[in-house]
C-alpha cells in the first residue's frame, strides 16, 4: 500500500511544487522537490495523519463534535453546524470534481454535500457499512489528490497570511527562509503544520483571542533570538503555540492529553 501510495502522490506533488515556485512574491522562491524528496514529504504526512492505517480514513475523535476524513483528517460539518475550526472536507470535494474525478454516487448525492451522521454514536455504529467501506476505499485511491489539494492549501496560505499581519513583508520573508531550509525538509514542516493546526488567519480558530496555526508560529519566530537552525526555531515556535493553545482552551476538552503527540509531530521537522 505505501508504495502505491507514494508512487501516485509523487506526480502530484511534483506538479504542484512547479507550480509553488511561481508565488506572489518574485523575489523569493519555493524549492522544487526532485521525485524522491515529493516521496519522503508524501510518506510523512500520511504517516502523521494516519500511521498509514486504512481505517483512520475515516475517524471521529473522543470528544469532537464533527467526523475528519483522508490523510489530512479534513473536517466535515452537519447541515448547520457552526464550529470554531474550518471545514474543510466539502471544499475537497469541490476538487475532486475540478479534477473529473466521479464520486460515490451516495456522497456525491448528499444535500449540499453535509455530513450525513448526527453525530458519533451513529458514525461508529455505521464505521464496517457498505457506504463506509466505499468512502474509505475512495480515499484510499484518491490519496494522491489528498496530497496536492493539501499543496494547494500551502500555495494559497502565503497572501492570507501576510494581508493577517502587522509585518507582511517579515512574515514572506519568514515563510521563504523555512521552505528553503534543509530541503525538502523545511517544505514538509510548513505543509504537515498548515495541514495540522491551519494557516492562523481564522478569526474563529482563537482560544482567548489567540490562534495556533502557521502564521502564529512564523510571527513566534519573528519575536524570538534565533537559536539554533531555522527549522530547530520553526518546531522550537511551533511547541510555544501548541503550549499557549493548551493553556487557553476550554477544561471541558482536555488538551493536555495531546501535549506530548503534538511536540513529537513538531520534533520530526528538525532533520
Amino acid at each position: 500500500m505505501r508504495g502505491r501510495f507514494c508512487k501516485t502522490v509523487c506526480g502530484w506533488l511534483g506538479l504542484s511544487l512547479v507550480m509553488l515556485s511561481a508565488g506572489a512574491f518574485a523575489d523569493d522562491r519555493l524549492p522544487t522537490l526532485n521525485s524522491e524528496q515529493a516521496n519522503w514529504v508524501a510518506d510523512r504526512i500520511f504517516q502523521n495523519e494516519c500511521n498509514r492505517q486504512l481505517s483512520c480514513l475515516t475517524s471521529w475523535n473522543v470528544g469532537e463534535d464533527f467526523p475528519s476524513l483522508g490523510i489530512g483528517h479534513f473536517i466535515w460539518y452537519r447541515e448547520g453546524q457552526r464550529e470554531r475550526f474550518v471545514e474543510s472536507f466539502p471544499e475537497l470535494l469541490g476538487y475532486y470534481v475540478a479534477r473529473g474525478v466521479d464520486l460515490p454516487p451516495w456522497l456525491a448525492g448528499l444535500p449540499g454535500w453535509a455530513s450525513p451522521w448526527p453525530d458519533r454514536e451513529t458514525f461508529l455504529a455505521e464505521i464496517d457499512s457498505e457506504q463506509m467501506q466505499s468512502l474509505r476505499q475512495f480515499l484510499s485511491d484518491t490519496r494522491g489528490i489528498q496530497a496536492d489539494f493539501i499543496m494547494r492549501r500551502l500555495e494559497h496560505s502565503l497572501p492570507a497570511l501576510t494581508a493577517a499581519s502587522d509585518q507582511p513583508a517579515a512574515i514572506a520573508t519568514e515563510f521563504y527562509r523555512v521552505a528553503n531550509s534543509h530541503v525538502p525538509h523545511g517544505m514538509y514542516a510548513l505543509i504537515d503544520y498548515v495541514n495540522f493546526k491551519g494557516e492562523g488567519t481564522a478569526t474563529s480558530e482563537r482560544y482567548r483571542g489567540q490562534g495556533w496555526g502557521l502564521l502564529q508560529v512564523l510571527e513566534t519566530m519573528l519575536a524570538t533570538p534565533d537559536d539554533g537552525s531555522v527549522l530547530e526555531q520553526f518546531a522550537a515556535a511551533a511547541q510555544q503555540v501548541l503550549a499557549r493553545r493548551i493553556d487557553n482552551s476550554p477544561a471541558e476538552r482536555g488538551e493536555e492529553r495531546w501535549r506530548s503527540g503534538w511536540n513529537n509531530r513538531t520534533r520530526t521537522y528538525v532533520p
